[in-house]
């Protein structure tokens, strides 16, 4: 009778899984059916699924169209700044956190409860003063105008602090009989326990700077510095919109993430066991 329960609830687990997945993505097979398909015929024929005539030239064009979309470049100015966004996350976050879980100083909780109070204001209310701090600093239409703000991401210390405190405090005192310091505790002892969620906040990084749109679009002016999400936007006529090829350039900018997460999904999955400190 167990056994048969349990077979019920693997089932309906499975099928519950199979329709959730049928729910995200058929949106994303529309929008790729959408992008062969012509201006007109989106217009006119209504929804239909699979295209009546498969059409190449939304991409072609989008490609060899530099002087407008400069897809290209905004790809290289994409990657430099989720690039550079992720390694300073990892950097500022992971020593801050192993500040607040492994060392300990006066107030220590205090000020981690008030980082941690700063999440309630929704972030859109940073956005006036970020510019203007931006435009002071001489970083407006600059990858630093992105790079720099991200690296405060209050919720991602948290993370790998709850995970640092899972790891014993007896490997830091067995490193500091062997005479180590913090920082050689920190990079040889902690940072190879905590890449599991070194990786979770480095996807998340990544991907969250990628699919950034409102910011780059207030920061960035000029077409040439614009990551590829905020430059999407021009693909868009003032009276006029072009939906075959504005998908088409959708599918472009999701490409890099999607390969991404096929790449990582094992590692993903693994890292995401954050309950689990070490083995063994």
């Amino acid at each position: 009778m167990k056994n048969k329960k349990q077979g019920s609830v693997q089932w309906l687990s499975l099928i519950f899984l199979i329709v959730l997945g049928v729910v995200w993505i058929t949106p994303l097979l529309y929008g790729l059916m959408s992008s062969f398909k012509s201006n007109l015929e989106m217009q006119s024929v209504g929804f239909k699924f699979l295209p009546i005539n498969w059409l190449f030239t939304n991409y072609t064009r989008l490609l060899q169209n530099t002087s407008n979309t400069p897809v290209f470049r905004w790809f290289l100015n994409s990657i430099v700044i989720s690039g550079g966004s992720t390694i300073l996350v990892l950097v500022v976050t992971s020593l801050s956190a192993f500040a607040f879980s492994r060392l300990r100083f006066r107030g220590r909780n205090v000020l981690f409860m008030f980082l941690l109070s700063t999440m309630m204001f929704p972030p859109v209310m940073n956005i006036i003063p970020l510019y203007k701090i931006m435009t002071t600093l001489g970083w407006a239409n600059t990858p630093w105008a992105m790079i720099f703000p991200a690296a405060t991401g209050v919720f991602n210390i948290f993370l790998i602090r709850q995970f640092m405190d899972n790891i014993p405090i007896a490997y830091d005192e067995a490193a500091r009989i062997d005479g180590a310091s913090d920082w050689q505790i920190f990079r040889i002892v902690i940072l190879p326990l905590i890449k599991p969620v070194l990786f979770v906040v480095a996807l998340f990084t990544f991907t969250g700077s990628w699919n950034d749109f409102l910011w780059p679009s207030i920061v960035f002016s000029d077409i040439n510095k614009m990551p590829i999400t905020p430059g999407l936007k021009l693909l868009q006529g003032m009276y006029v919109a072009d939906i075959p090829t504005l998908m088409a350039g959708a599918i472009i900018a999701i490409i890099p993430t999607f390969i991404l997460y096929l790449v990582a999904q094992k590692y993903f999955l693994q890292s995401m066991s954050l309950s689990v400190g070490v083995k063994g």
